[in-house]
């Protein structure tokens, strides 16, 4: 399966952004979804997840207060709301599903990948 990730751009500390992940196709509705950041010369790093069905989220420590994850099963979209952005935001940030919620929340065995989409946080 291949996801799309969208919605990224420069913006200035304190502001917000909206990221969307799709794919085309029934199977990303049965998928768990996640997003993960990478910024420049650092490893990949977790942001937030989300069952199935939208009913569970999951969001990392560093981000907790300021993001939500969301789901729109109708829309096969799945949402990133970005409030407060900080300059250490920045990286490319990337959707990925797998049928398995606990393999997006440890960054293991990840089966579907989509390309990244840029965030950059001024200060």
């Amino acid at each position: 399966v291949q996801l799309q990730a969208s919605g990224g751009g420069l913006v200035k500390a304190g502001n917000s952004l909206r990221l969307s992940c799709t794919a085309s196709g029934r199977t990303f509705s049965t998928l768990a979804v996640g997003w993960f950041r990478q910024a420049p010369g650092k490893g990949r790093e977790f942001v937030a997840a989300i069952t199935w069905d939208g009913s569970t989220p999951f969001l990392s420590d560093s981000v907790k207060d300021r993001f939500t994850i969301s789901r729109d099963v109708a829309k096969n979209m799945v949402y990133l709301q970005m409030d407060n952005l900080k300059p250490e935001d920045t990286g490319e940030y990337y959707c990925a599903g797998d049928w398995a919620i606990g393999a997006l929340r440890s960054g293991s065995g990840i089966r579907n990948w989509g390309k990244g989409t840029q965030v950059t946080v001024s200060s």
